[in-house]
C-alpha cells in the first residue's frame, strides 16, 4: 500500500523573475512503491529557475535512488578534477530500508546532493543535470539501463582501483618496475589533509552515533521508570502517592523530550558528519583519477622516448619503415600533449575545489556543532527545570 505524499522537504523560495539567475531544487515527498525485493522509494523533485536553458520556471519530476546514482556517475566521468558531491549509501537491510527515519535521512541527503550540484559554478551547467531535472521517467529508465561507469563497480572493486593507483609501476627506460607517483609538495600536503580529515570525521561521526543511541536509551529508561513510578503512586495514598505519580508523569514527559532530541541529534549532527565522511571519500576518488592521469602522462612520455630512439635507428639505416614510424611518433606526441593538458586541467581544478570544499566544510560542520550545542543546552535546561519543579513536593514527603 502506498504511503500518502507529504509536504516535507527543503523547498527553497526562488527570487523574483527580475532578480539574478537562480536554480532552486527540492527533493520531497518520498513514497514507497512496489512490494518485496522490487520495492523502492520514489521522490518528487521540484525545480524552480529562471535560467533560459530550462524548459520553464517550474518543473516537477519523479525520481528514484538509482536516478541520483546515474547523475553522480555521469558527472564523475565528465568532470575530472571536480569534487562530485556524494550520495547516501544504499541500505541492503530490509527492515531499515523502509523505516520512516531512514527514508527521511535519505531524502535529506539526496536534497543536499542535488543542491550542491545546482549551486556549483561548473556542475550546474551540466546537460546531465538538466536531463535529471526535466526528463520523463521513461527517458531516465532508458538512460539508467545503458549507463556504465566507475561507480557501477562493487565497493571491493573500487578499493582495488585505489590500491592500483598507488601501487601501479612502470619504468620502460630502466626495464624494471618502480612506482610512478607525483612528487609535488602541495599535492602531498592535500592528500595528507584529506586522509587525516577522513579519520577524524569518521571518529566524530562514530561518537555522534553513540550520543544518539545514549539519548534514546536514556529516554526509554525514563519512560519505563515513569510507568513504574506511577504504578507505585497508585499503591500509596495522600501526598506520597501524588508525588510518585507526578514523578512518573515528569519522567515520561522527559522521555519524549529525549527521544525528540535524539532525532534532532541524528538529523542535524550525526548525518552532516556522515555526509562529510562520504564527501571525503568522493574526493579520494578524484585523487585516484589524478593519479591515473599522471601515470598515463608519464607512460606516454617514456613511450615517446623509445619511439624517438627507434625512429633515429630507422633513419640511420634508411629503412623503408621510416614514414610509418614518423606517423606513429606524431600521433603519439599529439596524444601525449593531450594527456598533459588533461592532467594540468585536473590539477588546476583540484586546487580550486579544495579551497571551495574547505570553506563549505567550515560553514556546514560549524553549523552542525552549533546546533548540537544549542540542542544539548536546551535539553539540559528542560531536564533541570522538570526535576527542580518536583523538589518541594518530594522534600515535603521526605520530611514527613
Amino acid at each position: 500500500m502506498e504511503q500518502q505524499r507529504s509536504t516535507s522537504g527543503s523547498s527553497q523560495s526562488p527570487r523574483s523573475p527580475s532578480s539574478q539567475p537562480y536554480l532552486s531544487v527540492s527533493v520531497t515527498d518520498p513514497v514507497k512503491l512496489g512490494n518485496g525485493v522490487q520495492a523502492f522509494i520514489s521522490y518528487r523533485v521540484i525545480t524552480k529557475t529562471n535560467l533560459p536553458e530550462y524548459q520553464g520556471p517550474e518543473k516537477i519530476v519523479i525520481r528514484r535512488y538509482s536516478d541520483f546514482v546515474w547523475l553522480r556517475d555521469r558527472l564523475f566521468e565528465k568532470y575530472k578534477g571536480v569534487f562530485i558531491p556524494p550520495i547516501p549509501e544504499k541500505s541492503a537491510v530490509e527492515k531499515f530500508r523502509f523505516s520512516a527515519e531512514f527514508i527521511e535521512m535519505r531524502r535529506q541527503a539526496l536534497d543536499v546532493f542535488v543542491n550542491r550540484i545546482a549551486s556549483h559554478h561548473e556542475l550546474r551547467q551540466s546537460e546531465d543535470l538538466r536531463t535529471f531535472l526535466q526528463a520523463d521517467e521513461e527517458t531516465m529508465e532508458r538512460l539508467r539501463f545503458h549507463e556504465t561507469g566507475i561507480f557501477k563497480k562493487k565497493p571491493a572493486d573500487l578499493m582495488q582501483i585505489f590500491k592500483d593507483v598507488q601501487s601501479k609501476v612502470s619504468d620502460v627506460v630502466l626495464g624494471k618496475e618502480k612506482p610512478v607517483e607525483e612528487s609535488n609538495p602541495e599535492y602531498e600536503k592535500m592528500k595528507h589533509y584529506i586522509f587525516e580529515l577522513e579519520n577524524h570525521l569518521a571518529e566524530a561521526q562514530k561518537h555522534a552515533y553513540r550520543l544518539v543511541k545514549r539519548h534514546r536509551e536514556l529516554g526509554q529508561s525514563l519512560s519505563d521508570f515513569g510507568k513504574a513510578a506511577k504504578l507505585l503512586g497508585d499503591c500509596e495514598g495522600d501526598a506520597l502517592g501524588k508525588a510518585f505519580s507526578e514523578l512518573g508523569v515528569k519522567s515520561e514527559a522527559l522521555s519524549v523530550k529525549l527521544q525528540k532530541e535524539a532525532h534532532q541529534l541524528l538529523m542535524n549532527f550525526e548525518e552532516p558528519l556522515k555526509d562529510y565522511v562520504r564527501a571525503v571519500q568522493s574526493i579520494k576518488a578524484t585523487i585516484a583519477e589524478r593519479a591515473n592521469a599522471f601515470r598515463h602522462q608519464c607512460e606516454l612520455a617514456e613511450t615517446i622516448k623509445l619511439k624517438e630512439i627507434n625512429l633515429d635507428k630507422l633513419m640511420l639505416t634508411r629503412s623503408d619503415k621510416v614514414g610509418e614510424a614518423e606517423i606513429e611518433y606524431k600521433e603519439l606526441k599529439a596524444e601525449s600533449e593531450e594527456a598533459t593538458q588533461k592532467f594540468e586541467l585536473i590539477v588546476n581544478l583540484m586546487n580550486e575545489e579544495i579551497v571551495r570544499f574547505q570553506e563549505q566544510k567550515t560553514l556546514d560542520v560549524g553549523l552542525a556543532f552549533h546546533k548540537f550545542a544549542k540542542g544539548q543546552a536546551r535539553l539540559a535546561n528542560s531536564i533541570a527545570d522538570a526535576w527542580r519543579s518536583l523538589l518541594p513536593k518530594l522534600e515535603a514527603c521526605s520530611s514527613e
